[in-house]
């Protein structure tokens, strides 16, 4: 009967990485949580990687397997195994770890200020530099401060402003109370990316009050996940940019009434269409056939991908023009 669950996707390579995230959990100050591990048909699997920890993590530990279905899929198997009893889910991707007043901070925060969702900063990295912290945050959106040590700070309209620019949020930061985990889920079919964007936003709408802490909650590891290796020359990047392009899509949906917030989706899923294109123009330069079948479904949902296509070709013959 713990008052954390903590949900941990786990899909691997390297040995070591989800030992490292245990012993960040297993450290916290606050020590009242169970833990839930969904192997996703991992290459190294979770139960080898728990053969060196000590007995008593163990026993709260619960490992369940599943066909590889994503990162999505995991965290959603996760949160159907919460335990009854439980009052707070606290996610944790297996390549990072936390801090050690992670989850005496959202534990803290969240009873004293009645929340339903919570985010703590990232800790600041040279590899993961597009992260900011919710200082910062602060300085460009506002907010209200509701507490100084540790900073955290409340915004109504917080879903529009993430729309602008999401990267103050991780979902190794984030904790989400019952009222939320019971409802809210990923969309798994979107794995490769912006399953997390949409989820962010459906937590964020479904909380009747969500905090910002500034101390950071978790450090960005480096283990291997479903994102590193995807590049514009890999062969799954037109897929996540279709897939961010969906979930924008589903996102305008949501936010139909709100012109700003559309304009700022608009804009993004605009992005996914030129990343698309100039990664098949690509291929096409290094005598690799474009991805037909996926442009061709993408045309199907979206015709203004094919405006988009003029555009850039007709930039670039300007271009090749003016030389």
């Amino acid at each position: 009967m713990a008052t954390f669950t903590v949900v941990i996707p786990f899909f691997q390579k390297e040995a070591g990485i989800l030992g490292r995230a245990l012993q960040s959990i297993f450290t916290q100050t606050y020590q009242d949580f169970d833990i839930v591990i969904v192997d996703d048909e991992s290459p190294l699997p979770a139960e080898i990687e728990l053969q060196a920890i000590d007995d008593a993590w163990k026993s709260r530990i619960k490992v369940i397997h599943q066909p590889n279905g994503g990162p999505g899929a995991a965290r959603n198997t996760g949160l159907d195994n919460v335990p009854p009893e439980t009052r707070f889910v606290a996610l944790l991707d297996s390549d990072d770890i936390w801090l050690p007043d992670h989850l005496k901070n959202a534990h803290e925060a969240m009873t004293r200020f009645d929340s339903e969702c919570y985010w703590a900063s990232m800790q600041a990295s040279d590899e993961f530099y597009y992260h900011f912290g919710m200082a910062e945050l602060e300085k460009s959106e506002g907010g209200t401060r509701l507490s100084e040590n540790p900073l955290i700070i409340e915004m109504p309209e917080l879903a529009s402003v993430m729309l602008k620019n999401w990267s103050f949020l991780h979902l190794s930061c984030m904790v989400i109370a019952r009222p939320v985990f019971e409802t809210v889920r990923f969309e798994p079919s979107l794995r490769l990316a912006a399953e997390d964007v949409l989820f962010f936003v459906d937590c964020i709408l479904k909380s009747k009050r969500t905090l910002l802490c500034d101390e950071p909650g978790a450090a960005r590891g480096m283990g291997l996940n479903i994102f590193h290796s995807i590049d514009n020359r890999s062969p799954q990047f037109l897929r996540q940019q279709f897939n961010t392009w969906v979930a924008l899509d589903t996102l305008e949906e949501r936010f139909r009434t709100r012109p700003g917030d559309v304009a700022s989706i608009a804009s993004y899923k605009n992005t996914a269409r030129r990343q698309a294109l100039w990664s098949q123009a690509g291929r096409m330069k290094r005598r690799q056939a474009p991805d037909f079948g996926l442009l061709a479904r993408w045309v199907m949902r979206d015709p203004a991908i094919i405006r988009a296509a003029f555009q850039l070709g007709a930039g670039k013959l300007g271009r090749s023009d003016a030389r």
